[in-house]
């Protein structure tokens, strides 16, 4: 993992107008009644099938939807929704993580808070390895947690729990917007192990539907370098900015008139594309061990150390190339 210093997150934030950054972003969600679950079917290609099968824990079963890789996956990743949302609405970023070989699951439940009664329940049954995949497939002894929104503080409770419970293949977390909600501080810690574990963010501009990136305090305290991209401009037009990042850029075509109303904005399917392609990149990297160095930077004061695809989002527009203090 490479370095942009955490604690440098509130100022390079504030000076990017156009779009690197380190962090994450974090929102109370669409003020709607949640979603019930549907089929996932039409979510399955040629390397991946999506499969609607709860997750049944000490005789309770949770609606869940899942994306099963062909062949081995290299690690289970939670890929949760946000407050009032469903599965299905992260199913093109679910479907996308997946191709990358990885199985990824969804619990279609109550997200209200981050549900934190349910998050120590689901991370004890992966620590206890009792989790059952669907089509008879096995359990990758990997993890990685990720979720939207509220979904992003469940998924952070679910990995202090694993971390808690001392799991040895807790691999990390990548989040979208995350919610900040209370506990969110601890369990980012508790994920990152004192930076021996990623914790990245891709992050939306800020507004009043995501309290203003209100998980950047508990992500810049971790101050273990690179914590991910904010995507703010996706271009400028005679000066104006357009192509604005919208908090619900994780659910792309697969958001709703709710998720729109909730978020006061829509999706870009630019800013969607960027979100999933770091998404993917940094999953696979946690899973595998691997670096794909052109998704990350090294030193926040001088863009030339990040990698390409990260230079590519900055806004050449600016007066500047590199963040401005």
């Amino acid at each position: 993992m490479t370095n942009i210093p955490s604690r440098r997150l509130p100022r390079l934030l504030a000076s990017i107008a156009g779009t690197v950054a380190v962090v994450a972003t974090a929102l109370v969600a669409a003020p709607a009644p949640a979603t019930a679950a549907t089929s996932c079917s039409g979510y399955s290609s040629s390397s991946t099938t999506c499969v609607s099968s709860p997750v049944t824990i000490g005789g309770t079963s949770y609606a869940a939807d899942w994306y099963l890789p062909n062949g081995t996956a290299s690690a289970l990743m939670l890929v949760e929704h946000g407050f009032s949302r469903s599965c299905k609405h992260l199913r093109g970023t679910s479907k996308a993580i997946a191709e990358k070989g990885l199985m990824v699951v969804c619990l279609d439940e109550d997200m209200t808070a981050g549900n934190p009664g349910l998050a120590t329940i689901f991370g004890n049954a992966l620590a206890d390895r009792t989790v059952v995949p669907p089509n008879s497939k096995p359990l990758p002894g990997n993890y990685l947690v990720g979720g939207h929104s509220a979904g992003g503080q469940f998924a952070a409770l679910v990995g202090q729990q694993l971390a808690t419970r001392g799991y040895a293949n807790l691999k990390g977390a990548v989040l979208f917007d995350p919610v900040a909600a209370e506990g969110f501080s601890s369990a980012v810690s508790a994920i990152s192990a004192g930076g021996t574990r990623p914790v990245l963010t891709v992050a939306a501009r800020p507004s009043v539907i995501n309290l203003f990136n209100n998980s950047f305090g508990a992500l810049n305290d971790l101050n273990t370098g690179f914590a991910g991209i904010q995507l703010v401009w996706s271009k400028f037009v005679l000066g104006t900015p357009t192509g604005g990042s919208c908090h619900i850029d994780s659910e792309g075509e697969n958001t709703d008139f709710i998720g729109v109303a909730g978020a006061l904005c829509s999706p870009s399917s630019t800013q969607t594309a960027r979100l999933r392609d770091f998404a993917t990149t940094w999953a696979k990297d946690l899973a595998t061990g691997s670096h794909t160095a052109s998704h990350y930077c090294t030193d926040d004061t001088d863009v030339a150390t990040c990698g390409s695809a990260v230079k590519d989002l900055v806004d050449r527009s600016l007066p500047l190339a590199a963040p401005i203090r």
